[in-house]
């Protein structure tokens, strides 16, 4: 398998309100997701807040990672940065420490061209020497790559796979076949956006980069494989109890509700990196709603 197939779980990357990193609380996360048997670990991504942590801080995190993870699952490491320089030293330290891919969003202040895009990722693939997964993620970057530039990113050498977004009902077949049409034959095209999951992989999608992966991994597992193996009916009833916890991610955006999520879960009043402010006290009713849909999943 790829290294950019199946599940992609997305941990919080919990720390106090100093911002030092609870490595222990990190390990548990891991540990389960490990456990649960998913494809891959999505460490620092945007579910793992790397855009409000210094690169020292990153690079703590990743060393924590690779040790508690020992092997047992492939680590993808978000590497994105303003500056390509730091972005470049970001790549190395992932290879350095061990980690199997790197995850690359167009992290700017400055809006940015296709050209500045590709020489920037070109850079960057060039420093890592790792697999690397194009972030296409305009909500937060407020860059959407056109088809022209995918398809030249993919002549990039160690550029092997992209994660799309969340297409609000169109039609994920034939975006997929759109996009294989103008990669290699080996590129790997994923999805993000947890309430499409089960519509992208239906659809043929060969990853789901999954924020409630981080958090909830074994409910997370059992609808990708469900979906993986064309099983609509169970993949169906599965994302049915996932339903009022899309809602408020649609609502509130997932990394708020996650934090939320993970107190209620036991894991302590783990409060976001500011600006960013916790969901208000009020839709906590809502939050432990959802996750009791989720946990009252037996298995079919």
């Amino acid at each position: 398998m790829s290294l950019f197939a199946g599940l992609s779980a997305f941990p919080l990357t919990p720390t106090d309100a100093e911002g030092r990193l609870d490595a222990d609380l990190l390990g548990q996360f891991l540990e389960g997701i490990v456990a649960a048997k998913a494809d891959s670990i999505g460490l620092l991504g945007s579910t793992g807040s790397y855009a409000y942590m210094a690169p020292e801080e990153r690079r703590r995190v990743l060393r924590v990672a690779v040790e508690s993870v020992a092997g047992r699952c492939p680590i993808i490491v978000g590497v994105g940065a303003v500056a390509t320089g730091v972005a470049e030293d970001l790549a190395r330290d992932a290879r350095e420490a061990g980690a199997d891919g790197l995850l690359l969003a167009p992290v700017s202040y400055q809006a940015l061209t296709e050209e500045e895009v590709f020489v920037h990722f070109q850079a960057v693939a060039r420093a890592g020497k790792l697999p690397l997964c194009i972030y296409n993620n305009p909500g937060t970057t407020h860059f959407t790559f056109s088809d022209a530039l995918v398809a030249r990113l993919a002549g990039v050498s160690g550029v092997q796979a992209i994660k799309m977004p969340p297409l609000a009902g169109a039609d994920y077949a034939a975006q997929s076949a759109r996009l294989q049409a103008i990669t290699p034959r080996d590129f790997a095209i994923g999805h993000s956006g947890d309430w499409d999951a089960r519509a992208a992989l239906l659809a043929g999608a060969e990853c789901w980069y999954s924020v409630v992966a981080g958090l909830l991994p074994g409910p997370a597992v059992a609808l990708a494989r469900a979906a993986q193996a064309g099983d609509r009916d169970e993949a169906g009833r599965i994302d049915e109890a996932f339903q009022p916890l899309w809602a408020l991610f649609r609502r509130f955006g997932s990394y708020r509700v996650m934090y939320l999520l993970a107190e209620l879960l036991g894991h302590g009043a783990l409060q976001p990196p500011r600006p960013v402010l916790p969901l208000p006290e009020a839709e906590r009713e809502a939050v432990g709603a959802a996750l009791d849909s989720v946990k009252a999943l037996r298995p079919a």
